[in-house]
């Protein structure tokens, strides 16, 4: 291997886009150092030097994604102030699901490193974000609540299209169920309280 194609400005950078674009082609299965190396055009030896294991790379992996994530959730509504954004923002992250399973997978699903301050970092912003709106649009709600209920609801419909069990060939007919899965829970009436 000659010396131009091992020296980068920016190594941990190339390789972990070498490793997005293998696991975007191929799938996190056979994604390891070795194949996100050689991609980048560098020794086998060399991600050694920035990432202790494959775990590592992958947290890596992961907090490109959520930053991906988040930035499809601003554009979606910049500034959410009310339900019908976000029921926006939770199409948003449905359709980021199906447009990169593969990443989004590795988000969620895969081992990754909880001690890499850039996953924790990545996966507090959207933490954030989300408790930002729910504070705004129902300012007398739990927020913590309401926010980890918001996400895991929507994570879920996600991963239901992601398995298969919705059609997502219609767009009109995923958004139309995702608002309204949204809309079910935003708008649930309270149960009557126990008389008694």
């Amino acid at each position: 291997m000659s010396n131009t194609s091992y020296h980068h400005g920016d190594l941990p950078s190339a390789l972990v886009r070498a490793a997005v674009e293998l696991l975007e082609e191929d799938g996190a299965a056979d994604l390891s150092l070795r194949a996100a190396a050689r991609r980048a055009g560098v020794s086998t030896a060399a991600p050694y030097r920035h990432f202790a294991d494959r775990d590592a790379l992958l947290s890596a992996v992961a907090a490109v994604g959520f930053r991906a994530l988040a930035e499809q959730l601003v554009a979606a509504s910049a500034e959410p102030s009310t339900p019908e954004d976000l029921a926006t923002i939770a199409v948003a992250y449905v359709r980021f699901a199906l447009a990169r399973p593969a990443l989004f997978r590795v988000m969620f699903s895969d081992p990754c490193d909880p001690t890499s301050p850039e996953r924790v970092a990545a996966t507090t912003a959207i933490h954030d974000y989300v408790q930002a709106i729910v504070r705004k649009i129902y300012p007398t709600a739990d927020e913590e609540s309401l926010t980890n209920a918001m996400w895991a609801l929507v994570h879920g419909l996600a991963f239901l299209y992601l398995q298969g069990k919705f059609d997502a060939a219609a767009d009109a007919e995923l958004e139309n169920r995702v608002r309204s899965t949204v809309f079910a829970i935003i708008e649930l009436p309270k149960a009557p309280s126990a008389q008694g």
